[in-house]
């Protein structure tokens, strides 16, 4: 009898190599068969930026499948376990009164000028608006309300968990994972007696969305995590909470804050 399937995604380093044969070898000890197709459970091997291209290669199947991330660096905010506790791992994925932990993504639709219908992704992180060589304006729509014309490098629509990532660089707020709520941070806005914006990040709620409408151009730069998408002629971009989240298997807690305090402060 079979526990279940079983895809693991690893990053190019050694360790990591190492670290999945090691776990293939425990996974079909334990009666799991591993499947990089259909799998139940996906396992990244690496750090964050692998976790993401895992993410992102069954996104598409989110109804049924559960992540889990071993790291063989730094500890990352998706990577929980350390390639030396592979053992443990594979004994807690055996046990099905584990608890599994889901938190919210987030839903952009892309509208092109040329294109009735708009081309929808998910981000796990967050989403990016910059021009390449010019200063970006833009009307930003909270419910279809006009909020503020925005001048200034750019912005960025994070996730809770996306939160410590480049928007955190960018003077947002660290949102705790379990807030179903995104967040918009600005990027470099132009803010004097001409132009003005609120200049700060503004938390909304899964019950909002928010449109930003972009003046013609073909210089846009777009990102969803650490994907570029196709820039052609825009026209808007909306975000929302997302109907779908990401559920983590054999989740071992850290308290996030915690983990806040490892990565960006130490010991105090």
């Amino acid at each position: 009898m079979t526990e279940g399937k079983v895809a693991i995604i690893q990053n190019k380093q050694k360790s990591s190599f190492a670290a999945k044969k090691k776990l293939i070898s425990l996974l079909k000890e334990a009666h799991y068969t591993i499947d990089q197709n259909d799998p139940d459970i996906v396992i990244s091997i690496g750090g964050d930026g692998t976790f993401l291209s895992a993410f992102h290669e069954f996104e598409h199947k989110l109804d049924h499948i559960r992540f889990l991330g071993v790291h063989t660096g730094h500890l990352g905010f998706y990577t929980d376990w350390r390639d030396f506790e592979l053992e443990e791992l594979v004994s807690n994925l055996s046990n099905k009164e584990e608890p599994t932990i889901s938190y919210p993504l987030l839903d952009v639709q892309v509208k092109y000028k040329k294109q009735s219908e708009p081309k929808r992704f998910l981000a796990i992180n967050e989403a990016t608006i910059k021009r390449a060589t010019r200063t970006m304006v833009a009307d930003v729509y909270i419910k279809d309300e006009l909020f503020e014309r925005f001048r200034g490098d750019g912005l960025s629509v994070s996730t809770p968990t996306g939160s410590t990532a480049y928007n955190k660089s960018v003077g947002g707020a660290v949102l705790h994972p379990r807030i179903n709520a995104f967040q918009l941070a600005e990027i470099a806005s132009l803010n004097n007696r001409v132009f003005r914006t609120l200049g700060s990040p503004i938390i909304i709620s899964d019950s909002e969305w928010l449109t930003i409408r972009l003046e013609e151009s073909s210089d846009y730069v777009v990102t969803i995590d650490r994907s570029t998408i196709k820039h052609d002629e825009i026209e808007s971009i909306s975000f929302k909470i997302a109907n779908e989240r990401i559920h983590f298997a054999s989740y071992r807690h850290m308290h996030f804050w915690r983990r806040v305090k490892d990565a960006f402060i130490g010991e105090v």
